[in-house]
């Protein structure tokens, strides 16, 4: 249990979660949704409504963060996440309606084969307790999440089970990725700085968002626990780890960490105020304290909540007793790098979108593309792509989108930061052969039916939209953004 909720997080059943596709309903295109009525009803799927109490308690189960509630009545992702509630109810009715079900047996072997819940190779029911205790969760309710994700992982793959992936399907996956292409190119990073910042757009930015430039300082404490302290030995056996267990059960009972650190002899060493680059109030580092194990602690969340954490095989009672948040001046050398790369992400939006403007409307052909390099004083290069992994100038996702570019074509390409900008004139490509029956052709019929099935999966999304009527209680939702 030393690292109940981190483990949570890379088991089977937050996997199975997360690569679950919800079915969210869009809030367009489904004629007058939006509408008054019952204000206890916030939403309604052909005859079954959807309370607001029913929707505040999913709403506290996300566990929001700060930023993101106090921004709820600014933004739509309260719209989001009842678009995203209501395609999980979809969901449960169409697998009722198929009788996909789980039986006890089931459900009893999922957990079973959890290694979460092993200690020395096998399941453990207390380590199953005691993860549930931590977890803050109750066992017929995790139990009957572990239904509900079973459940959909059954239904989706009723969707895609028995497909057969058409070889032509195959080839232009593979034709994707394996060609070689000519281009000429002009890399617009010259073109994007000669945007000069103004110290005024600077500090308008930085008023108004003050709130986001702050710094963290926190105190805590932390004792080693070693086996000579609490065993009386040298060596981390089993003794040393059955103790280990009654002390972090200690600690799920309420004891204090004072209390723990005097009960087990355990040397108690405080910190006082640590921003994240282990640097005190002064700037001074930090000594004594490995970076992992700093890091490990800074990264706790609940003030006053002892826990044991491992670190390189050693471990550790941790308490985290204090956060301050406090604002940085307009001067701090860390804001002054946030403004300035906020406004030349905007700049390069503004200019990114007037050139993409210019290619859809059909005004910038290879004149243009070499008139505008000229204007600009920057260079036209030749280039020409034989690889994917051909990184010298360009990353594998660029050169995945320059592949798509048909000969004769321009295209702005850039990276998902901006931080690389291209524009791209395709001159010739030529593709490769693949031979069935090949390893190689086994790989992209596996990347051919992934894209199929989640073709699949998108159409059912479409179809499903169709098929139920779905209203919202704009009033409703109106007051449930208000309420935060």
């Amino acid at each position: 249990m030393l690292t109940s909720i981190g483990k949570f997080s890379k088991s089977f059943f937050v996997k199975l979660l997360v690569g679950i596709i919800i079915l969210p309903f869009v809030f367009w295109g489904m004629g007058d949704v939006f509408r008054g009525g019952n204000q206890n009803v916030i939403a309604s799927i052909e005859s079954e409504k959807v309370s607001t109490q029913e929707f505040m308690e999913y709403l506290r189960m996300l566990n929001l963060n700060e930023e993101q509630i106090k921004n709820l009545p600014k933004t739509d992702l309260i719209e989001k996440i009842l678009s995203e509630y209501i395609g999980k109810k979809v969901m449960a009715i169409e697998i009722e309606k198929l009788g996909i079900s789980v039986n006890d047996e089931s459900l009893r072997k999922i957990i079973k084969n959890d290694k979460l819940f092993y200690k020395n190779e096998k399941f453990s029911r207390t380590e199953y307790e005691k993860f549930l205790l931590k977890s803050g969760v109750t066992a017929p309710q995790f139990e009957a999440n572990i239904v509900e994700q079973e459940k959909r992982r059954q239904f989706l793959s009723s969707l895609s089970g028995g497909i057969v992936v058409p070889e032509i399907l195959v080839n232009q996956q593979f034709k994707k990725e394996n060609q070689t292409k000519s281009i000429k190119y002009i890399d617009l990073e010259k073109f994007h700085k000669k945007n000069k910042l103004s110290e005024e757009s600077k500090k308008e930015l930085y008023e108004r968002n003050k709130n986001v430039f702050f710094v963290e300082f926190k105190s805590f404490r932390y004792a080693e626990i070693t086996p000579e302290k609490i065993v009386g030995s040298n060596k981390y056996d089993e003794n040393f780890f059955k103790k280990l267990d009654i002390i972090e059960n200690n600690l799920l009972d309420g004891q204090s960490f004072v209390e723990a650190a005097q009960n087990n002899n355990l040397k108690i060493i405080d910190i006082e105020k640590v921003n994240a680059k282990k640097e005190d109030e002064n700037k001074n580092k930090i000594t004594g304290l490995s970076d992992e194990l700093f890091k490990k602690i800074y990264n706790l969340k609940s003030i006053d909540s002892s826990e044991i954490i491992s670190v390189n095989n050693k471990y550790y009672l941790v308490e985290l007793s204090k956060i301050e948040k406090r604002n940085k001046p307009y001067n701090d050398p860390d804001v002054q790098e946030a403004l300035n790369a906020q406004l030349n992400f905007k700049n390069k939006i503004e200019n990114n979108t007037s050139i993409i403007k210019d290619i859809s409307m059909g005004a910038f052909d290879e004149k243009k593309f070499s008139k505008f390099a000229l204007e600009n004083k920057l260079e036209v290069k030749e280039y020409k792509i034989s690889d994917l992994k051909q990184n010298e100038i360009f990353s594998e996702g660029i050169i995945k989108r320059i592949f798509l570019t048909k000969d004769g074509e321009i295209d702005l390409i850039t990276n998902n930061t901006l931080t690389k900008n291209f524009l791209v004139l395709a001159i010739k490509t030529d593709y490769k052969n693949l031979e069935k029956g090949s390893n190689l052709y086994d790989q992209y019929e596996a990347k051919a039916r992934l894209n199929l099935i989640n073709k699949i999966y998108q159409s059912h999304d479409e179809s499903l939209n169709k098929k139920y009527n779905v209203e919202l209680n704009k009033r409703t939702i109106d007051r449930v953004k208000n309420s935060f």
